[in-house]
């Protein structure tokens, strides 16, 4: 699995708690859901897969999707 496909998977994860999150989920199923999008985080950080900024910015990035509706903006690089 290439590093983008984590990445996806990660911002899929995490918009998946957001929106539970955001029509009032059941605290098991929002615990469930935050607890698999966390160990597949930490997995991915532990085995060196994946860099701790690239997490920050694809949870920033997943929850932004959810929050405004849509994709964010490309990043430019200052």
């Amino acid at each position: 699995m290439s590093q983008d496909a984590m990445v996806e998977r990660v911002k899929e994860l995490v918009r998946q708690v957001t929106e539970a999150r955001f029509e009032g989920a059941m605290y098991a199923k929002l615990a469930r859901a935050h607890g698999y999008a966390d160990g597949y985080m930490r997995a991915l950080l532990d085995a060196g897969l994946v860099d701790r900024d690239t997490l920050l910015r694809a949870v920033s990035d997943a929850r932004r999707e959810v929050v405004d509706g849509g994709p964010t903006e490309p990043r430019v690089a200052a």
